[in-house]
């Protein structure tokens, strides 16, 4: 839903830092979607991992720019969400790779 907002904002058209978050978030879950389709959770997991920096870097820069891009209640909530979304992602993966089970 995040990068739904952002993809079709209008301050999307105007800020290049603000497509790339979007174009992060989207290739984040077009990676993962083959696996997902596939039922396949060894390479699931895998591209999540793979591609986590990128997802958290994304997440820092939107956090970084939100305000400067628009003070409005939609942005803030998608920057609040994400973050919590990128930090659960993370969390999860971290857990699995050190062996503990996913919940």
């Amino acid at each position: 839903m995040i990068r739904a907002f952002l993809k079709h904002c209008e301050e999307a058209e105007e800020d290049d830092e603000l497509r790339d978050v979007q174009r992060t978030l989207y290739d984040y879950m077009l990676a993962l979607g083959g696996p997902l389709r596939a039922g396949d959770h060894g390479k699931y997991l895998k591209q999540a991992k793979k591609k986590l920096k990128k997802l958290r870097n994304a997440n820092e820069l939107f956090l970084e720019i939100q305000p400067e891009i628009s003070s409005h209640t939609n942005f803030q909530m998608a920057a609040v969400s994400l973050n919590a979304s990128v930090t659960q992602i993370a969390k999860l993966i971290e857990s699995h790779a050190a062996g503990s089970p996913l919940s």
